[in-house]
């Protein structure tokens, strides 16, 4: 299995905890699979196999990650956590990616009680 399919494990293993949360989808985002709160993406496996979430940008440094480069080009409030920081790690960094997003996302009132 490569590190693609791995990370696409590891997706597997954490994304039921988030889709039963309301609004809460699973599709395709950069032809990755990825989570999302009402049309929004907060988390996605790169094609190395990482997950890739979406956070404030100070957040990204104060949690020691490095932000997702594209095409050369550092993604302000996008950050890479490593395939080998493992389940625990990714459910936990996702779930501050979640709130992130569900909080900047219209229909955040909608979500559910504060």
């Amino acid at each position: 299995m490569d590190d693609r399919e791995r990370g696409r494990v590891l997706l597997d293993e954490i994304a039921p905890s988030f889709l039963e949360r309301e609004g809460v989808g699973f599709g395709r985002m950069f032809g990755s699979d990825g989570l999302s709160i009402r049309g929004k993406y907060f988390a996605f496996t790169s094609h190395l196999g990482d997950l890739v979430v979406k956070l404030d940008r100070d957040r990204i440094g104060e949690l020691g990650l490095e932000n997702m480069v594209m095409r050369g080009r550092p993604m302000a409030e996008w950050a890479v956590v490593p395939l080998d920081a493992g389940a625990d790690r990714w459910r936990e960094v996702a779930d501050e990616a979640f709130a992130f997003v569900d909080a900047i996302t219209p229909g955040a009132d909608a979500a559910g009680p504060a």
